[in-house]
């Protein structure tokens, strides 16, 4: 069995980290290039570094920041935020990014997901899901950093994407986000059955037990975090150990 992923996540705005609840009330968490460094060399399987403003402001990703990035890291790591066309993942790549992350871009035009897995491989390619349920609509997709709502359902999107070659889902629950109480676990259980490619968890860890629920009954390959980390309550090695004495496979 394939072991389960540890991916701490950067949200950068303006070129620094920053961490929020239900994807607003943001505040700053440090470097993301000494953090990321210090991430890697703590045993992080990946990292993700999410521009949050740029597909809202209609920026492009820090090109520069990338660099940095790539020239400390000794582990893979995705970047997203702003992707709109295959010019802006070749930039990244010959930056140094090992993945890119789709979003908004991808919900207004799907074909950006076959462009990109064509051009560069399924294995570049990671769909983020930003999502969120109502008792009166289910689960439903937003755009722009949670900021729109679309008139996708998560799970036939998430089919939609797998069919057209992305590589991975990164499906964030804003109902669950910062909230550190728990993923969302039946969501994420039911995309693990319904897709062939893995599933990452994102939104809502708060102690240990969440990352080994995720694994258990979310059935998630990988299970993404960033307040925990970013703020010293959860250290990546004792989460290691921690998840090993629970029967859980990872890379320690």
């Amino acid at each position: 069995m394939l072991a389960k992923r540890i991916i701490p996540c950067l949200d950068i705005k303006n070129g620094e980290t920053v961490k929020g609840t239900n994807f607003v009330n943001l505040r700053s968490a440090g470097d993301p290039v000494e953090l990321g460094k210090s991430y890697s060399d703590q045993g992080a399987d990946e990292l993700v570094y999410l521009d949050i403003t740029a597909s809202y402001e209609g920026r492009k990703t820090f090109t520069d920041l990338v660099r940095r990035v790539a020239a400390e890291l000794s582990i893979p790591f995705t970047v997203g935020g702003g992707i709109n066309e295959l010019s802006d993942v070749d930039r990244l790549l010959n930056a140094g990014a090992d993945k890119v992350s789709v979003n908004s871009a991808a919900l207004r035009r799907p074909e950006l997901v076959n462009e990109i897995t064509s051009h560069f491989g399924s294995q570049v390619c990671v769909v983020a899901i930003d999502a969120k349920y109502t008792e009166e609509k289910g689960w439903k997709c937003y755009v722009k950093g949670g900021r729109e709502e679309t008139d996708w359902g998560l799970f036939d999107w998430a089919r939609e994407v797998c069919e057209r070659g992305a590589g991975e889902i990164l499906f964030t629950s804003m109902n669950h986000d910062g909230v550190k109480e728990g993923f969302a676990n039946d969501a994420l259980a039911r995309l693990s059955d319904i897709l062939s490619i893995p599933v990452i968890a994102s939104g809502g860890a708060g102690k240990m037990e969440h990352f080994r629920d995720t694994f258990i009954q979310g059935k998630s390959d990988a299970a993404l975090a960033a307040s925990v980390f970013h703020f010293g309550e959860i250290s990546i090695p004792d989460l290691k150990h921690y998840l090993k004495s629970e029967g859980i496979n990872v890379r320690l």
